[in-house]
């Protein structure tokens, strides 16, 4: 353990209510994303009380002819910094006050939409006033989450996606749920551990798309999800039964482009029915623990960056990439990863509409029963711990050392090599042998736990797939279904940001940012190990995959999706077209360092 992080998490913000828990992580999220995108400030040293001095960090606020100064309780290498109380000096003041968490924020939105120095237009302060009103949105909505109850198994796959109290690391409004109201989330927010039946509805068969690499049809599966209330929802013979999220489910019936179709007899509403299910950690995608599928919906609510809805291609990138896995043995070969493949969809088709709303994906769902026990996403092992507790990863590490009466952060190194074993390894090789680049974030990477260590990692999320163009002749000789599916190849060019970010930056350092900040190891010694991975790959590898790799331990800088800046400017990046979103450049520590120099070393921010 480091002493010293240790010292730094104790002496943190104390926090007496889940008021002032939701308005610090609040204030923290923002001010991370601040200093990453906008201005990194400048380190100092801020006298408090008695002559006392902490780390800070000073942010100069010209527009207001202010500085703003934070305590930097635990700087991070390669994540969110831990921060504590902010401080204000405006041009004519003589001396520093603390000021609240909220208002340190607002000084800092109001700051970015003046720089350098120009008034907002009064279509940014349209955009200033509505990312406002998305952070207080989120701030409420984590107050809330805190007051909750605590699931009685942590282990389980839905108790783990339902414990995100704080949300995205790094984002400015991590809980936003635009568009859906506070009495509708005690049923559809994961956090909260509602469950709610589906709403169904019936179409004609000719107007009824549907599609299905699985053993079973999709008429068969809607059967067996609507179960014992199957024959009670009435379809006529020459219609299609369509389960759907209440929330999607009220959007389609007030849809005026849908309301000849309802007035027509078209569609029929047909209401709740069936065995109720709970929403995961996405929101739109619900779980059943005896269910053999979840189901994933499109949405009427704006979470983070942009309102939920499932693409065409993408129902048809999940029935392909379903049986790519299929038939390739990759995931034979590599029995630590595994994909929640989307072998199945169903929508209704409308006249002029390119996505009529109705678009429905069938997940398969491999945690039913005992084998939902010891399930984790990596948002949720490395996620900040509630106030007074201890993260997730931490009570882990902690258990294992306890068990086998070892140091815990030996047990850390091994646990990380072990993840990496599951998570990293088999992710490049996939890149590497079939030219398939995945959009691994900690939301879509989980880990199977084996007496607490890394046994198997699977992916979710039939959004993410980046096919290179130059293993197109492989990929279609493979699953020929492929060829056919809009926004599915790219470039390599194109492939090796996202895949930087969503596997290396978001992923991977979070853990790195969770050990260091629980006082496990030194960050910049599990970068080190990090990068003796990755050179370790780089002399097996041959192909995409080795270019990736090397590009990792050589460049000086690493991509990194700018959140803020999207929020910002108001952009919605899947309705934008821009799916990639904004990304920056940042100091890359993989290779700030030759292997081994970072032993022991002092994590610093970057």
């Amino acid at each position: 353990m480091d002493p010293q992080a240790k010292t730094r998490r104790e002496s943190a913000v104390p926090v007496r209510s889940s008021r002032q828990a939701a308005e610090q992580a609040t204030f923290q999220s923002f001010a991370n994303c601040y200093l990453r995108e906008i201005d990194p400030g400048v380190a100092t040293r801020h006298t408090l009380n008695f002559g006392h001095a902490v780390d800070a960090v000073e942010l100069a606020l010209p527009a207001q002819r202010a500085s703003l100064r934070i305590e930097l309780l635990g700087a991070s290498l390669c994540g969110p910094h831990r921060l504590g109380r902010a401080f204000l000096k405006r041009a004519l003041e003589p001396a520093w006050r603390e000021v609240e968490p909220l208002a340190a924020l607002q000084a800092l939105l109001h700051e970015a939409y003046r720089r350098p120095g120009k008034e907002a237009s009064d279509e940014q302060r349209g955009c200033e006033l509505e990312l406002l009103s998305r952070v207080l949105d989120s701030y409420r909505a984590t107050e809330r989450y805190l007051d909750a109850p605590r699931a009685e198994d942590e282990d389980d796959f839905l108790a783990s996606e339902q414990s995100l109290t704080f949300g995205h690391w790094l984002h400015p409004t991590p809980k936003s749920r635009q568009g859906m109201t506070t009495w509708q989330q005690p049923a559809y927010s994961p956090e909260l551990r509602g469950a709610f039946q589906l709403d169904w509805f019936a179409a004609p068969l000719e107007r009824v798309s549907t599609k299905s690499a699985a053993r079973e049809s999709v008429a068969e599966i809607v059967a067996g999800i609507a179960g014992e209330d199957f024959d009670r929802l009435g379809a006529r013979d020459g219609e299609a039964l369509i389960p759907m999220h209440p929330l999607q489910a009220q959007a389609l019936l007030l849809d005026p482009e849908l309301a000849g179709e309802f007035a027509g007899g078209a569609l029929r509403h047909l209401g709740p029915a069936g065995p109720e299910f709970s929403a995961t950690a996405s929101v739109r995608t619900v779980y059943r623990r005896d269910a053999d599928w979840m189901l994933k919906f499109s949405l009427p609510v704006r979470i983070t960056n942009s309102v939920r809805r499932n693409r065409r291609h993408e129902l048809d990138a999940g029935v392909a990439m379903a049986g790519l896995f299929e038939r390739s043995d990759f995931l034979v070969r590599h029995p630590r990863f595994r994909v929640l493949r989307d072998p199945a969809y169903v929508t209704v088709d409308v006249p002029g509409l390119s996505e009529s709303g109705f678009e429905t994906i069938f997940r398969e769902n491999p945690f039913r029963g005992e084998a939902a026990s010891g399930v984790a996403t990596i948002a949720a092992l490395s996620a900040d711990p509630r106030p007074g507790e201890t993260s997730r990863l931490e009570r882990i590490v902690g258990e294992i050392a306890a068990r086998e009466g070892r140091d815990a952060s030996v047990v850390a190194r091994e646990w990380f090599a072990a993840y990496l074993d599951c998570a990293l390894d088999p992710l490049v090789a996939l890149y590497d042998e079939l030219g398939v680049a995945l959009e691994a974030h900690q939301q879509n990477a989980l880990i199977g736990l084996r007496d607490g260590w890394p046994a198997v990692s699977w992916y979710r999320d039939s959004q993410g797939y980046y096919l290179s163009n130059a293993y197109r002749e492989t990929l279609r000789a493979i699953a020929p279904e492929t060829e056919g599916v809009a926004h599915l190849f790219y470039d390599d060019a194109a492939i090796q940001d996202p895949f930087a970010y969503y596997l290396v930056v978001n992923q991977i350092f979070s853990v790195v940012s969770r050990m260091g900040h629980d006082g496990l190891v030194h960050e910049a010694e599990l970068v080190g190990l990090l990068r003796e991975r990755l050179e370790a790959l780089s002399l097996r590898l041959s192909g995409a995959g080795r270019v990736f790799v090397d590009g990792l331990l050589r460049r000086s800088v690493i991509a990194a999706k700018s959140n803020l800046m999207t929020r910002l400017l108001n952009i919605d990046e899947l309705a934008s077209g821009d799916e990639t979103a904004r990304y920056q450049r940042l100091p890359n520590p993989i290779a700030g360092f030759a292997a081994g120099e970072a032993r022991g070393g002092q994590a610093v921010a970057v």
